[in-house]
């Protein structure tokens, strides 16, 4: 499990306040989305978004590692299936380029930062089970 002397709650994970702020990021840029798209992309990223916070969490108040280990794998998914969205809608212009550059540069930051804390943890797995 995380080091329990410097993370004493699922809130003090970096990966799980990078996810949370992809929430906002995402909420934040959906509402400037077409009305038209209010049950289509719109709809979509933020359902999406939402579990990876979520689901890091979560796997923070399993009891294993491996528990905790297959969460992250969640919210990996859960961030992917944000980027799959975001992808069109930049095409399509529903954001300044500005802006949609940062929400592709948060999704990427976030989906990196991710993938280190799954390695991580999969070494320490690891290791710990060839002793």
């Amino acid at each position: 499990m995380a080091d329990r002397t410097q993370v004493k709650t699922y809130q003090d994970l970096t990966a799980r306040q990078k996810a949370f702020d992809l929430c906002a990021d995402v909420y934040h840029a959906t509402k400037r989305f077409p009305r038209s798209e209010v049950y289509g992309l719109a709809g979509q990223m933020p359902r999406a978004v939402v579990s990876a916070p979520s689901s890091i969490a979560a796997g923070f108040g399993r009891r294993t590692t491996a528990d905790f280990l297959r969460s992250l794998y969640i919210a990996y998914g859960s961030i992917c299936e944000v980027q799959t969205p975001a992808l069109p809608a930049t095409k399509l212009c529903y954001l300044p380029d500005q802006e949609a550059g940062r929400l592709l540069q948060s999704i990427g930051d976030t989906e990196r930062l991710n993938k280190t804390f799954i390695r991580a943890l999969g070494r320490k797995l690891s290791s710990a089970s060839s002793h």
